[in-house]
């Protein structure tokens, strides 16, 4: 398909949003089973867009996703661990994965009606990456700081968010200058847009200029996680 795919796609419609808006409202079997040709069509919409957004992105960066398809996550849920049974989820998501030990990050899109972004960041750093992080906040946060002060990254994803330690992390400075920087757990960027904005002739162009404004940030920490202090590999 993504040989094609810039040509065949113009645009999310918005029957993308009215499908899952309907779904949430009829979030069962019988109906999923009774509308699945309406559910195929709708997917391989998002499975366009999502070909196209790689093509776009590809551009620009190195991925190792190898088409929009892979990048879809599954609209069934998980519902073995979890109080909510309802078995679809009312969203379309998914992910493209950086190529190599040495470009870290990853880039995310969740379309949902009234509740779309953009996304990217380090959801669950391993203790060890943690750690790196930290450390060199710790030895000096200016890198991190004028990323984060940077016109452009405050226009598009405004802060920085994740989960945060509401103390000082063990082994570290709870008067340190960059100790709000130090206490979060995850490191995470995200940009939201409206429904008019989703359905939109350039949305497609926007989260593409989105994933762009990513790469100053996972630049950081890829140097980061994947060199020492003289800059050799880890």
């Amino acid at each position: 398909m993504s040989e094609t795919a810039a040509h065949k796609f113009s645009g999310l419609t918005p029957s993308t949003l009215v499908f899952l808006s309907t779904l949430k409202k009829n979030n069962n079997r019988e109906w999923f089973n009774e509308h699945k040709t309406e559910f195929q069509e709708e997917q391989k919409s998002i499975e366009i867009f999502a070909d196209t957004l790689l093509e776009k992105l590809s551009a620009h960066d190195v991925i190792e996703t190898a088409s929009g398809k892979k990048s879809l996550y599954r609209i069934y849920r998980d519902t073995r661990f979890s109080k909510d049974k309802t078995p679809y989820k009312s969203h379309w998501s998914g992910s493209f994965k950086r190529a190599t030990k040495y470009r870290r990050g990853g880039y995310y899109f969740h379309i949902e009606p009234g509740n779309s972004f953009i996304g990217g960041g380090f959801w669950g750093p391993v203790p060890e990456d943690l750690k790196l992080i930290r450390d060199d906040i710790a030895f000096d946060p200016s890198s991190l700081r004028n990323i984060l002060a940077e016109p452009t990254f405050l226009s598009l994803f405004g802060t920085l968010h994740g989960e945060q330690l509401k103390t000082a992390p063990k082994g570290y400075d709870p008067s340190h200058e960059a100790i709000d920087l130090l206490r979060y757990k995850q490191f995470l960027i995200s940009r939201k847009f409206s429904d008019k904005e989703v359905l939109s002739k350039n949305f497609l162009e926007e989260v593409n200029r989105t994933f762009m404004g990513m790469r100053p940030f996972f630049d950081y920490m890829s140097e980061v996680l994947t060199t020492d202090i003289n800059g050799l590999p880890i």
